[in-house]
This record gives structure tokens, C-alpha cells and sequence, in this order.
């Protein structure tokens, strides 16, 4: 090992050790394990902290396997360059980096464009660090907006939507301390009752709403008929409820996939958008986007002026300091696929996600809900006439070849129903489709075999993810 000679020659340090997992030097060697509740006295090289945390990191799942999540798990190299490249620059600091702050304006642009606003250039928006970011601010905005047409005091809010929703929302109604309104699902609808929904609205709605791409299923809800369902309350009450679209996934696959499909600012009625850059806008987690029609959606009180990085810089998203390498890739990928590319990439997706659930439904034992035929996501539970195991069964079984696949049970008032559900990213190949049935096949034999499920505890074992 290399030694650092002193001013005495007997003062001999060991700098850095070979990290060879023999070796029993206590500077560096991999012989005891790692601190996991206090820093260690002394450092260590780099490669052989490298080499301890990175032998850890192993035993996470693989993330190209996990058919749980929405995340993005794969880019191309060149995209994970320029994040390299920016990963220490602070998106908040636009002063210092402005061509980091026009990028991000680009891409608020160009969604605005995607998305049909009015006026493009005079859609107001900004970058936040995932949908979850990106529907507070949402919120908030809908509830300053009804604060100013309702100045009743005592007044308390309250917000409408579908059982269905991703928790952000009912973060949100916890921390703004607004009244969620519910609607259960009933059926065969997994999500919201438009003509349900306007019966829930009063004068202290401070909006409605709606999802493109529900977490639960994959299924859109019908933005378009909620919007005529509110139009026709305000006809009766006088009532002028905004929208709000939770485009999380479904918003950057409908423009390339349902052009004709209307659910976003062609809609007068839909105040503000979100979507996740980090699931279908395809990069690496965490980026998401809020966008408002017009400034008028968008209370002015809410954007915050700073000065002290230099230059006076707006911001309204919640979080601060936060790396632009995620903004430089969303545009990345803009510039790189395009329309046609995107259309192209989620195109492919959904066809193995069809193909798929095909070819699941094929197997005999289980039976769709849905078929990834509006989000590239499909959710199945076991048949009526199977009884020797269930989802929990079958999602136990998957985790031990590998594969990441969530069971759960639905909500209020389906709570009889448990399924699996199966999301297709780009980068979830035909191949690797091919190699999930067939790793599901195999399991069968052995689960008819079973004299009953063997899940108990199902809360415990569901895998939910969103």
C-alpha cells in the first residue's frame, strides 16, 4: 500500500488501502462491516467506500424488472452524461445558471403547446421535483382562487374526486386542511362519476379532480364529460367550478397516442395541469411539471421574489434548492424524440402492454380489468373458479425470479377486489414481456397445487406502489 513518508522515516501512515475483500488492514478492510448508526472514526479510501456501499446496493431489486412503478428506469447514455454534467448546478440559482432557467422555460412552452393552451406563451408554469410537488401547488392555487370569490369566514373548503386518486391529494387536503369529497367506486368504475361528482360540489368547492391515468387500473377518466357536467350545474346554480387534470401519466401519452381525446386546456374549464417528466416524459426520477392556463389561474400572491442569489428571481414551486439535471434532460429528451419520437416510443409501449395482457388472459387462470389500452397498464386478478391462491400468491411467487409486481386491493366501495398490476415503460422490451409469462407459467402447476391462498395477512403483503 502507498505510505506517506513524514518528517520522521520512522512515521510511516498508510494513505489508502487495496481494497481486496482479504484484506485486514483496520484503515480499509472489508473484513468488519460498515457503521450503520454512528460516522466511523477515521476515513476511508475511496474506492473502498465505493466498493462497501455499492456491494450493498446489490441487493436492491433490478429496476428494469420492476413492473411496479411508473418511474422511468432507463435512458440513453447521452442523456446521463448532461445529467452528470449539471448535477451541481441549483435550478432555484437562475441568475447563475440562465441557460439552465431557459431550458426549463422551453420545456413549460412546449407542454403548454402539447397541451393546447390558449396562448402558449401566456401559459404560466414551472418545474418541480414530481407530480406529488406539482398537485400541491395545484391545490393551493384552487383553494387561493375560491378564498377570493367565497371570503365567508369559517367557510371550510373542500375538494372533489374520485376515490382513486393518488395520495398527494389526500396529502394535500391534510395539510391545506381542506374537505376531501369522495367518490367511491361502484362496479365495474374503477374511478370518478362525472354527474357524482357535481352533485358533491357546493359554494365552498374549490375545484374538481380529475385523472388522465389512474394509478390503480390505467384507465382515463372522462375529463371531457366531467367538465359538461359541471358546465350544466353552473347553468343551474350558477356554480363555476374549475378543473384541475392530474395528467401525471396519462398527460404525455394522450397528445401522442389520443390526439382526439379531449381532456386539457381545449377545455375552458380545466384551470391547470400536471404531469410527471419522470414517468411517461421519460427521465430519470425527479421531475415533474405544473402548468396554468393563464396568468389568472395562478393568484399572483403564491410566486415569491428573492434576490440574495442575485437578480430577482419568481419561484412558487414548494421546494427550493434543487439540481437542474432533470430539467436539462426533459429537454434532452424533447429535442431528441420530438413528437414523432415520443408518439413512436409510446406507441411501442402500449403494444407490448396489449400484448401482454393478451397473453396473460390466455393462461386461463386470470381475468383482465384492464388492458393497457390507454396507459400502457393493465390490471388482472385470478378467475372466478380459482381458488387454490391469489395475488398475493402470484405476486409472492414473482418477486422470487425477479419480477416486481404489485397486489393490492381496491378501494371504498371495491374493497372485495384485489388485483396485480403490470405498468410497461419504455424499455420494457417484447423480450423481457416474453420472459414474464413465461416465468408465470411455470409458477402455476405449483399454485393450483395449493390447497388454499396462503396469504393471510393481505395488508401486509401488498405491494402497492405508485
Amino acid at each position: 500500500m502507498p505510505l506517506h513518508q513524514g518528517p520522521d522515516k520512522h512515521d510511516e501512515r498508510p494513505m489508502s488501502v487495496n481494497p481486496f475483500y482479504g484484506e485486514a488492514n483496520p484503515v480499509g478492510g472489508m473484513t468488519e462491516a460498515p457503521p450503520k448508526h454512528r460516522l466511523p472514526d477515521a476515513p476511508l479510501p475511496p474506492m473502498t467506500a465505493y466498493q462497501v456501499v455499492h456491494d450493498e446496493l446489490m441487493l436492491d431489486g433490478n429496476s428494469r424488472l420492476n413492473l411496479a412503478t411508473f418511474v422511468t428506469t432507463w435512458m440513453e447514455p447521452q442523456a446521463g452524461v448532461l445529467m452528470a454534467e449539471c448535477r451541481d448546478k441549483n435550478m432555484i440559482d437562475k441568475d447563475e445558471y440562465p441557460r439552465t432557467a431557459e431550458l426549463e422555460r422551453r420545456c413549460v412552452a412546449m407542454l403548454a403547446d402539447l397541451w393546447n393552451a390558449p396562448d402558449p406563451a401566456a401559459a404560466v408554469g414551472c418545474s418541480t421535483t414530481g407530480s406529488s410537488e406539482a398537485c400541491m401547488l395545484a391545490g393551493m392555487a384552487l383553494k387561493r382562487r375560491w378564498s377570493k370569490r367565497n371570503p365567508k369566514p369559517g367557510a371550510r373548503p373542500n375538494l372533489v374526486m374520485g376515490v382513486n386518486v393518488q395520495v398527494c391529494w389526500d396529502k394535500f387536503c391534510n395539510f391545506w386542511e381542506v374537505e376531501p369529497r369522495l367518490i367511491p367506486m361502484e362496479g365495474d368504475r374503477f374511478h370518478l362519476d362525472p354527474q357524482a361528482a357535481a352533485a358533491l360540489c357546493d359554494e365552498n368547492t374549490i375545484g374538481v379532480v380529475g385523472i388522465l391515468g389512474s394509478t390503480f387500473d390505467g384507465s382515463y377518466e372522462p375529463i371531457a364529460d366531467l367538465c359538461a357536467a359541471l358546465d350544466e350545474l353552473q347553468e343551474r346554480t350558477g356554480l363555476d367550478i374549475p378543473v384541475h387534470v392530474d395528467g401525471a401519466s396519462g398527460g404525455m401519452v394522450a397528445p401522442f397516442l389520443d390526439p382526439d381525446l379531449v381532456w386539457d386546456f381545449r377545455l375552458p374549464r380545466v384551470a391547470s395541469i400536471n404531469t410527471s417528466g419522470h414517468k411517461y416524459g421519460l427521465v430519470y426520477p425527479g421531475v415533474g411539471w405544473a402548468l396554468w392556463r393563464d396568468q389568472d389561474a395562478l393568484p399572483e400572491e403564491l410566486v415569491f421574489r428573492v434576490n440574495y442569489l442575485g437578480g430577482d428571481m419568481p419561484t412558487f414551486a414548494l421546494n427550493f434548492s434543487r439540481p437542474g439535471a432533470q430539467v436539462v434532460a426533459q429537454y434532452y429528451t424533447f429535442l431528441r424524440l420530438g413528437r414523432e419520437g415520443y408518439r413512436a416510443v409510446q406507441q411501442t409501449t402500449r403494444d407490448v402492454a396489449g400484448s401482454l395482457a393478451e397473453r396473460i388472459e390466455a393462461l386461463g387462470d386470470f381475468r383482465l380489468l384492464t388492458r393497457g389500452d390507454q396507459l400502457p397498464v393493465f390490471a388482472f386478478t385470478t378467475g372466478h373458479d380459482v381458488t387454490a391462491y391469489d395475488v398475493f400468491d402470484v405476486s409472492r411467487r414473482l418477486r422470487e425470479k425477479g419480477w416486481l409486481v404489485p397486489a393490492y386491493t381496491f378501494p371504498p366501495n371495491r374493497e372485495d377486489l384485489s388485483v396485480l398490476r403490470v405498468v410497461c415503460r419504455n424499455g420494457f422490451s417484447t423480450d423481457l414481456a416474453e420472459l414474464f409469462v413465461d416465468d408465470l407459467r411455470l409458477l402455476l402447476p405449483e399454485l393450483r397445487r395449493q390447497p388454499h391462498p396462503s396469504t393471510r395477512d393481505k395488508g401486509a403483503a401488498t405491494g402497492f406502489h405508485h
